[in-house]
């Protein structure tokens, strides 16, 4: 019979914060290994002033935060554990969390040792005691990466292109968050489905990781005419959504891109295909729109 080391701690795999340039807003991006844990946690830690909207992404939970310190009035059953405090300065995001009973042991020391915490102090948890937690994590900030037209009629398929390269560029500095299907206007020249991608990261070497994932596009790509674009920044602008929906929504000239203003937009590679790896980026983890195949007649 095997025995169990810890038979009272479930280690989150890796946790992940995201600034944005002024650092009034963080989201904190929580790998998980136990659903049922995180679905807790995603129940009662919306409860704390700080969290301001909670969502499952995939095999993460992603809580988008104010900065500040409070006070929680933890009550068992009701409200057992929560967010206290979250703390941002030029190279750290500091995160604590506090629980009681077994909401305890998940804020101390669950979540204390995951993959890519800096540091930690934690309260000794368990029973009935009420225990907490505080994480340091690098400030990262968040990279998008929209490809399009990397295949050929005979073959190739682009979307698994995109999370190969992306698993490859992860390293200490850039964590791969998420791969989101973007469905397109079907228009004559596409090679079947008319979809383009986009790669989510949590990074502090945007340039590194940039160089890194053009480099594997133009060494595997099938395409001459492939698109890559950067977005870089806590969340895509008003104007590159509405330009998304304009290409799902029917064939657009070109040179409306030309007209695109927003200064965190970096085209890296302009084939045809750039038109829909620009349309991916405001669409990342909104995997419904994404996947919405329009008319035209909208």
């Amino acid at each position: 019979m095997a025995n169990l080391s810890e038979p009272y701690v479930i280690h989150y795999p890796r946790i992940v914060a995201i600034a944005d340039a002024t650092g009034s807003h963080v989201e904190l991006i929580e790998f998980v290994d136990c659903v049922g844990g995180a679905m807790w946690s995603k129940h009662h830690y919306a409860q704390s002033p700080l969290v301001k909207n909670v969502r499952c992404v995939g095999q993460t939970m992603r809580y988008l935060l104010t900065p500040g310190t409070v006070d929680l009035a933890l009550e068992g059953s009701r409200f057992p554990a929560g967010i206290s405090s979250c703390v941002v300065d030029t190279y750290e995001i500091a995160v604590t969390y506090i629980g009681m009973g077994g909401g305890g042991v998940g804020a101390a020391a669950c979540r204390s040792d995951a993959h890519g915490v800096l540091r930690s102090r934690s309260d000794p948890a368990g029973g009935g005691k009420v225990a907490g937690a505080t994480i340091w994590l690098p400030r990262r900030q968040r990279v998008l990466i929209g490809v399009d037209d990397t295949d050929t009629p005979e073959e190739g398929a682009t979307w698994t292109l995109v999370h190969n390269i992306a698993k490859a560029v992860e390293d200490e500095h850039s964590v791969y968050l998420s791969h989101t299907i973007v469905q397109l206007f079907p228009v004559p020249y596409r090679t079947k489905n008319c979809v383009s991608l986009v790669a989510e990261f949590a990074t502090t070497d945007a340039r590194g990781l940039t160089d890194r994932f053009r480099q594997l596009l133009e060494q595997y790509t099938l395409s001459r005419k492939t698109g890559m674009a950067v977005y870089t920044g806590f969340t895509p602008s008003r104007e590159l959504l509405a330009f998304g929906w304009k290409v799902k929504r029917g064939e657009i000239d070109p040179g409306l891109l030309d007209t695109l203003q927003d200064p965190n937009l970096t085209i890296i590679m302009k084939g045809r295909g750039i038109v829909g790896a620009v349309a991916a980026l405001p669409f990342y983890t909104n995997y419904k729109e994404a996947l919405e195949l329009c008319s035209g007649k909208t």
